[in-house]
């Protein structure tokens, strides 16, 4: 296993395919919507989106971890891990506590107030993984969002 590492243009087929296996795992195999275009304009373009943090065992990247900056109206600055996602040949090898600490490290460098991100209610094992390493699992708030067709939807009725 490599040290993680920020993500290049090059990598981003290989993040793509992780995200794929995130979508299975979380039981919503269509719900990939992005192409490697978008990954590489979004993350690579004239104003970059996100950065992304890959890890490789073997010279193939096995765990990425992509974030962005968001703002707090009571903390100010803070960070949104989108997602961290280890293949499942190597979950429990440590891969997902290397790109943790990476994005942890990141944060602080960038001084923000927080870092925040979900996690399933279903998904035990990640949020015992994410409690031993003393995260706040939030069980009393809901996730809200509206998807394309909720945003043309709500604008529909203006």
């Amino acid at each position: 296993m490599t040290l993680p590492r920020i993500a290049t243009k090059d990598d981003m087929a290989q993040v793509l395919q992780l995200i794929k296996e995130l979508a299975q795992f979380e039981k919503e195999p269509d719900a990939v919507e992005i192409s490697l275009a978008n990954l590489i304009e979004d993350g690579f373009g004239n104003t970059p989106k996100f950065t992304c943090f890959v890890v490789e065992v073997n010279q193939h990247i096995e765990g990425m971890a992509l974030v962005y900056p968001r703002y707090s109206t009571w903390k100010g600055e803070v960070l949104h891990l989108e997602d961290l996602v280890v293949s499942e040949a190597y979950r429990g090898n440590g891969l997902g506590t290397v790109l943790l600490d990476t994005v942890v490290k990141f944060g602080k460098s960038r001084g923000v107030k927080r870092i925040s991100w979900e996690v399933l209610d279903w998904n035990e094992s990640a949020i015992a993984f994410y409690e031993k390493k003393g995260a706040k699992v939030m069980r009393d708030w809901d996730v809200v969002q509206l998807d394309e067709k909720g945003i043309d939807k709500y604008l529909s009725n203006l």
